[in-house]
């Protein structure tokens, strides 16, 4: 029979090392509080853990 290979795991970051204090330009969802940043399209501002979304806010 065939060898098996031997995998190697990639060793991932936490989210919250990818932002600094202040360093995130996004919003933060009113409903879910901090933590929770708010996606940036063209024509609204869309939260995709609770659905929130705000229009008419570019930037």
């Amino acid at each position: 029979m065939a060898e098996k290979k031997e995998v190697k795991k990639k060793k991932g970051r936490a989210r919250s090392a990818l932002y600094k204090d202040g360093d995130c330009t996004a919003k933060a969802c009113p409903k879910c509080g901090d933590g929770y940043w708010m996606a940036q399209h063209k024509d609204r501002n869309y939260c995709g853990k609770c659905k929130y979304t705000e229009f008419g806010t570019k930037k």
